[in-house]
């Protein structure tokens, strides 16, 4: 059975290939919410969306939708507006603990097939200068990134310590989504 990635995603289908997965690509162009309800439930609910909508295109196929938000201080940290306001998040992120979720849903509508769940990951940011975080802006490009960094490139500066899977940070649990893989495997020859 093929294997649909509902995501833009680069760092998503980077995971993906490196775990061996033969998939083929599909975006989803869905509403996202960023705001609403409590913040574990917003990324479940656009990785629903955007499997639902995949699945409706591809029902012969597994849909794999996700979706990854940053949480710090009960609120959500999206991709910034401009490097100013990268900077900006980044000070807040700054010797203090944030969340990173994602929200997986497997689906297979020709077989009536769902699975969703959440993974969340604990980043803790070391304290940082202006001079640390002006550095890190100019060798990344973080403006199409949640909370304005990404932990797989110059990481190192930023992150004082992680508690979970860093996969999950950079945008797909991939360890879970292999075990789920693996339940459907019977199913999907």
């Amino acid at each position: 059975m093929k294997i649909i990635l509902a995501s833009k995603s680069p760092r998503r289908q980077e995971i993906l290939r490196n775990a061996g997965i033969d998939f083929a690509l599909f975006t989803a162009n869905v509403d996202e919410i960023d705001s609403g309800i409590y913040y574990q439930h917003i990324s479940l609910v656009n990785a629903m969306a955007k499997a639902d909508y995949a699945a409706e295109q591809f029902p012969d196929a597994l849909v794999i939708g996700a979706d990854t938000v940053i949480e710090y201080e009960q609120r959500i940290i999206g991709k910034p507006l401009s490097l100013q306001h990268a900077a900006v998040i980044l000070q807040q992120l700054s010797g203090n603990t944030h969340h990173v979720v994602s929200g997986i849903c497997l689906k297979c509508k020709k077989l009536n097939m769902q699975t969703v769940f959440a993974t969340a990951t604990e980043v803790r940011f070391k304290t940082l200068s202006a001079a640390i975080i002006n550095g890190y802006l100019k060798k990344v490009n973080v403006l199409d990134k949640a909370g304005a960094y990404a932990i797989q490139e110059q990481g190192e500066v930023l992150i004082d310590s992680v508690n979970g899977s860093i996969n999950n940070v950079i945008g797909l649990p991939i360890e879970r989504v292999m075990e789920y893989l693996t339940l459907f495997k019977p199913v999907l020859k």
